[in-house]
């Protein structure tokens, strides 16, 4: 038996449905991991062949064979090292989430993943079977027992007491846990727990990079047999991990390791939108986009996320006044895109607004204006923005908040237009959280200090204030934060200590929006609750608690 293990374990971006590309970028890091990296196990993430998650592309049985092809040629890659590679195994009419051991040429195991989540964002269940009589997966590395689990297997003990009842004493983790704020915290002390009472020790590989509402951190860990979990990769990051294992103490020393210098809740949230605007944008064939900037917090913010993600020579902002705006919403604009160095279009909406006016007036005459016209603004933008995009190219991004989306202050058609929402799952008083601490990294200040002081506005009427139409963002976020996040009921809140009439009116805006939110653009999930696949509520719902 030798005395250490060299592991290579490949934090990047496997998209979906990339199989070819994939499998041949494997199968070139396999011979990367072997030849530069003298590694002796390289290890790949949960579903790498396939991308994750695949969704209904795994009903299709030319993916599924595309698939199996693929991993039987990056089998003939791993030749002076042990692979391990994620993917979709079909079995005649079953289906397995599965993780193969590829050694000299051939696949010498596969392991089928035993637990399969189905809550928040997973549905693996629709597609993936449990094998009855899979059981646990241990090969031998130059004389070492080595054990291989899937993603939410560590979650439970009994897969992993299982495997190191087999005889392992290093387990291999490869996963696609998507990120969300406070996640990395849980995720240690689980494999704390699990490495003290199995006696193994765990190298966990989480895959990175964006996927539609997804994005994976990536964040990876290796935990040493008595409970020590090392610092963890740096987050959103497509890098090499390698790592020594000593056989004696079953403990982990980095040999290629670069961890996060601010593990921050906001920093990470940070990175997290610019990646899921980057690869959105990568993904789906744009190098650039469009949005439109109002001067307000939620528009200056989301220019700030596009110029990191994209570079502001990719951005374009695009100031739409009224008769509404205010000057200091101009000048705000501009002095963003100043220093940021994006160009701005200016395209005034008082002829086409006052068209739609001219053309409605005959209908409308007799009724007082109420937020119908003060929507025609919105949409009018909207339909500008959206015409700059089809003219010139580039995706429009839609500058709406979590806390907006939720009680359905945005206009449907209007302000909603876009093909991304960068800060669809971040409350307002996130935003302005986000935005302050932006402008305390990277020299000058990015979000200029006077938006972020003023208040907010969508400036539709004269001397309008958000809060004329909701209750303060604090008193907002706190009510929805406990409904929409914690799922409590009304009388919960209430007891918290929360103005029971205010409550009421909260809740049932947010149940009157549902039709708006099915209708909106994705965005990066970095909560446990975002809005889309995370909370599926039937528009037509008569429940009430």
């Amino acid at each position: 038996m030798t005395d250490t293990l060299r592991i290579a374990m490949a934090q990047f971006d496997f998209p979906v449905g990339a199989v070819r590309q994939n499998a041949d970028r494997i199968a070139a890091m396999i011979a990367q991991a072997r030849d530069e990296y003298e590694a002796d196990i390289v290890l790949f993430p949960e579903l790498a062949i396939s991308g994750y998650p695949p969704e209904d592309l795994l009903m299709r049985p030319s993916f599924l064979a595309d698939c199996e092809a693929a991993l039987r040629e990056v089998a003939q890659a791993a030749t002076g090292i042990v692979a391990v590679v994620g993917w979709p195994e079909s079995a005649g009419s079953i289906l397995y989430n599965s993780a193969s051991v590829l050694r000299e040429g051939k696949v010498e195991a596969t392991y089928r993943k035993r637990e399969l989540p189905n809550y928040n964002v997973f549905d693996e269940r629709r597609y993936f079977h449990v094998d009855p009589d899979g059981g646990s997966c241990v090969f031998e590395v130059k004389g070492v027992p080595v054990g291989l689990l899937v993603c939410e297997d560590l979650w439970f003990a009994e897969p992993l007491a299982d495997t190191v009842a087999q005889g392992a004493q290093l387990v291999l983790v490869p996963n696609a846990s998507p990120f969300e704020r406070g996640k990395h915290a849980q995720r240690d002390a689980m494999l704390a727990e699990r490495t003290k009472e199995s006696g193994a020790a765990l190298a966990y590989l989480n895959v990175v990079g964006g996927q539609d509402a997804l994005v994976f951190d990536g964040s990876s860990v290796v935990a040493d047999a008595d409970g020590t979990v090392h610092p963890a990769a740096a987050a959103f990051t497509d890098q090499w991990l390698v790592v020594d294992y000593d056989v004696a103490s079953r403990k982990f020393a980095p040999v290629l390791w670069m961890d996060d210098g601010d593990e921050s809740m906001d920093a990470l949230a940070w990175r997290a939108v610019v990646r899921g605007i980057r690869d959105y944008c990568g993904k789906n064939g744009f190098s650039n986009v469009w949005l439109g900037l109002s001067g307000g917090i939620d528009s200056s913010i989301v220019l700030a996320l596009a110029v990191d993600a994209l570079g502001a020579g990719n951005v374009t902002a695009v100031r739409m006044p009224s008769r509404y705006t205010a000057s200091l919403s101009n000048d705000l604009a501009q002095e963003q895109c100043d220093a940021l160095g994006v160009k701005l279009v200016a395209l005034p909406i008082e002829k086409p607004f006052q068209g739609f006016l001219d053309a409605l007036a005959e209908a409308f005459d007799g009724r007082e204006p109420d937020t119908t016209e003060e929507n025609l603004q919105s949409r009018t933008r909207g339909a500008l923005l959206m015409a700059l995009s089809n003219k010139f190219g580039g995706l429009l991004l839609t500058t709406g908040n979590k806390s907006e989306y939720a009680v359905g202050y945005a206009t449907i058609y209007g302000d909603m237009c876009g093909g991304y929402a960068p800060i669809k799952d971040l409350y307002k008083t996130e935003v302005f959280g986000l935005a302050k601490w932006r402008n305390t990294v990277g020299g000058a200040p990015v979000i200029p200090p006077a938006v972020i002081a003023r208040p907010p506005s969508a400036e539709l009427r004269e001397n309008q204030l958000d809060q004329d139409s909701l209750p303060p963002y604090d008193v907002l976020d706190g009510i929805l934060r406990r409904y929409v996040d914690l799922e409590q009921s009304r009388d919960e809140i209430v007891s918290a200590g929360f103005d029971a009439a205010t409550v009421d009116r909260v809740l049932r805006l947010v149940r009157i929006s549902e039709w708006k939110r099915h209708q909106a653009a994705p965005g990066p999930k970095v909560s446990r609750r975002a809005f889309g696949r995370e909370r599926r509520y039937p528009i037509s719902n008569r429940y009430q608690a």
